[in-house]
């Protein structure tokens, strides 16, 4: 038995220094060196001259143009893309291998045979490792090189890296941008996939980005560079298996494919009829003229090295200040842990309106965040916070609406991340208010001066949020209820509302464990 016992052991450590072995990343070696186009690079291309005669009449202020619906923002990225002369650089913490993922994709590639130089930057959490095949294919390209941040060394499955390696694996870049020959750039919470273009049956999220040209989108391109650069940036090739040399020729049919596919009609209707690129080609496109500052991480970050000033959360403090008249917050993963309530109940406290919307349990899709939100609830609530839940399903018989905004329709999980305070100042990105983002993730975003976007978000609250969102009150006795509106009646809900009990009970075991620092 002794014997047996060394042997399991013994065999138990082979496998253990096996796996970690393989779990060790290459040297960052030979890394080719390459930057944003300067300033008068972006000028001499297309898009450069386009906005050109509208950024000398606006200096020093970002031509900002929302995209609320979700095709428009699918469609946005193909026209940019196709649109581009001489460089695109991409960076997603998500990218699916999916109708809409397929299709972005091939006009990347469409556009490194037209002679852009492509570079992709994905966070290796966010791609399916059925993905890794046609990445190595696309770095192959000449005019293409793609970089895995902050990689996995298992490929199959990627998660038994987190066992060796789970303090490092854990931080990851939740970034999102956009941008075309460093003069126009799409940033906020949309990552690549169905789910964020509405093309799917299951959860469609309700997003938020904007298209911005002008300095802001110029300092989108020199942060793309610090990312690009960064440490936790490693060439695809290193990582991932050579692909088979018709692999690309693979993509172009499977893209074209996709585009005959009944599923796909919409979308390929909005590229052509999507008004947003083709608009700022011929510098007819309406801009929100604001200044905007960009706001992005440290990638040290990731490898716990950045100093605490360099953070998105210092840096918003510092450019915002502290609210003095209102503060409206969406978020659709809001957990505030100890010090974001303590900050946001002190707001309410001293007289400053604090309403926040986010996903209601029903329309959540991490139950486990749900919970790090929910222990804090009656706390915001005895201070005096506002909070208002999206809901997921039409339980309105008499609604009929396809599409509210910011919100998406009734039956969408909120994914937008934005806030405006005090009427005058907003800020988009990728920032959830969840301790991920503030001590883990990198975030990027803009905070744009800018009282009309503001009344946009203001309008969520007092228009919409009526429609499509519970009311949470404290009855006399401290206990929670939801309101419902439905046509000229109002519902009480007692419990979360639409949820069944064993969901309940797992938002209640969640709430117990010591997870809040992971949410």
């Amino acid at each position: 038995m002794r014997v047996l016992r060394k042997f399991t052991i013994a065999v138990s450590l082979s496998i253990w220094a096996a796996m970690l072995a393989g779990c060790s990343l290459p040297l960052l070696e030979n890394r080719t060196h390459s930057v944003a186009l300067t300033t008068e690079q972006a000028q001499d291309t297309r898009l450069g001259r386009a906005i050109a005669a509208q950024l000398s009449a606006h200096a020093g202020l970002t031509g900002i143009d929302p995209l609320v619906d979700s095709r428009a923002a699918f469609a946005a990225r193909v026209n940019l893309a196709r649109a581009a002369q001489r460089t695109l650089d991409v960076q997603y913490y998500i990218w699916r291998n999916d109708l809409t993922g397929i299709l972005l994709l091939e006009e990347l590639h469409e556009a490194a045979d037209r002679g852009v130089r492509v570079r992709l930057l994905l966070d290796d959490n966010g791609i399916p490792s059925s993905l890794d095949e046609i990445l190595a294919a696309l770095d192959a390209h000449p005019n293409i090189e793609v970089r895995l941040f902050n990689p996995f060394a298992i490929r199959r499955p990627k998660a038994t890296g987190f066992l060796p390696d789970f303090s490092r694996l854990n931080r990851r870049m939740h970034n999102k941008s956009f941008t075309a020959d460093s003069a126009a750039t799409i940033i906020g919470g949309r990552n690549i996939g169905n789910e964020y273009f509405g093309a799917t049956d299951g959860v469609v999220f309700a997003d938020l980005d904007v298209l911005a040209v002008g300095p802001a989108a110029a300092d989108v391109a020199r942060d793309f560079d610090r990312y690009w650069a960064s440490a936790s940036s490693y060439p695809a090739r290193q990582i991932l298996s050579p692909a088979a040399l018709d692999r690309l020729d693979a993509l172009g049919q499977r893209a074209r494919k996709l585009q005959w596919d009944p599923a796909a009609a919409a979308y390929v209707d909005a590229i052509r009829e999507t008004p947003d690129v083709r608009e700022l080609l011929e510098s007819t496109l309406p801009f929100e003229w604001a200044r905007t500052r960009m706001i992005s991480d440290d990638p040290a970050k990731v490898l716990n090295r950045a100093p605490p000033t360099t953070l998105v959360l210092s840096q918003l403090r510092e450019i915002l200040g502290d609210p003095e008249r209102e503060l409206d917050l969406v978020s659709p993963y809001f957990v505030p842990a100890e010090t974001g309530t303590r900050y946001f109940t002190q707001l309410a406290s001293s007289g400053t309106r604090v309403r926040v919307l986010t996903n209601s349990l029903e329309a959540t899709d991490v139950v486990a965040v749900h919970s790090g939100y929910a222990r804090r609830r009656v706390e915001l609530l005895n201070a005096g916070v506002e909070l208002f839940e999206l809901r997921r399903s039409p339980h309105n018989s008499d609604s009929n609406e396809e599409s509210t905004g910011v919100l998406g329709s009734s039956g969408s999980s909120l994914h937008a991340k934005t806030f405006a305070v005090d009427g005058k100042r907003v800020f988009v990105g990728s920032l959830n208010f969840d301790p991920r983002s503030a001590n883990l993730n990198t975030e990027l975003g803009f905070v744009i001066d800018s009282p009309e976007l503001a009344r946009r978000i203001e309008s969520i609250f007092s228009t919409l949020g009526p429609q499509l969102a519970y009311f949470v009150r404290l009855d006399s006795n401290g206990n929670l209820y939801w309101l419902e509106q439905r046509g000229n009646a109002v519902v009480r809900h007692d419990t979360e509302p639409h949820s069944a009990w064993t969901t309940r009970l797992g938002v209640w075991f969640f709430s117990i464990l010591p997870i809040e620092w992971l949410l």
